[in-house]
């Protein structure tokens, strides 16, 4: 089965960072579900992780989430950064959303313990639109996305710390995603253990909402 432990079916590579179940889906989602690895240099995360350590760490890890899509994780919105943060994520912002779309006022903060793992879900429309792009800081992860109709159709994404992600029109709509637990975390045969992992988060608005409407936070991503 294409959402529970390791995929079994005949997998077709794409670059070092994607895999999936065969050259139509990956060239379907060249531009729909992109991984740019080293994204963020070593000091970049470490700025990044030093801002969000005081405030993540008066949360405690949860093992709920109100949709159910989440186990092991805490979360925050965060609209406030320090002008080195604020460049990074502006960076980050211009090279994943185009000029036209406008942005969730928050970022979604999002810390998986060790053990922590996001199930597979579609973020709904009410909370954001065609965009969803994220950080990935401290361990590597493996997402899998997964067409809704069709599960024999696939895709992995293997986030390296530093990576950027970005999920977009067919792969944010049409596809589900997750993030593997520690002992389902395989990219391909290579074992991709599972530590800490904060991903920073920024998703364009629903279409037809304006910035300054009321806004929940989303589920996992």
């Amino acid at each position: 089965m294409a959402g529970s432990g390791r995929l079994a079916l005949r997998t077709f590579p794409g670059p070092g960072w994607l895999r999936g179940s065969g050259p139509a889906v990956l060239s379907r989602l060249r531009d729909a579900a992109v991984v740019r690895p080293g994204f963020l240099s070593a000091a970049e995360e470490e700025t990044l992780s030093r801002e969000l350590e005081p405030e993540l760490r008066r949360r405690r890890y949860e093992y709920d989430h109100w949709d159910a899509a989440i186990h092991g994780f805490r979360e925050t919105e965060k609209s406030r950064w320090s002008e080195a943060s604020r460049a990074i994520l502006q960076r980050m912002q211009a090279a994943a959303f185009g000029p036209g779309q406008t942005l969730l006022s928050s970022v979604h903060v999002l810390d998986l313990e060790p053990r922590g793992y996001i199930k597979p879900h579609v973020d709904s429309i009410k909370f954001c639109g065609a965009t969803i792009a994220g950080l990935s800081l401290l361990s590597p992860s493996v997402m899998r996305l997964v067409h809704t109709q069709k599960p024999g159709e696939w895709l992995e994404l293997l986030l390296e710390p530093g990576s950027l992600y970005i999920l977009r029109d067919s792969a944010r709509y049409d596809f589900s995603h997750e993030i593997l637990r520690d002992e389902e975390s395989f990219f391909g045969e290579r074992r991709v253990p599972r530590g800490r992992r904060i991903s920073v988060i920024c998703r364009s608005l629903p279409e037809g909402m304006g910035p300054g409407e009321p806004q929940q936070l989303p589920p996992a991503g």
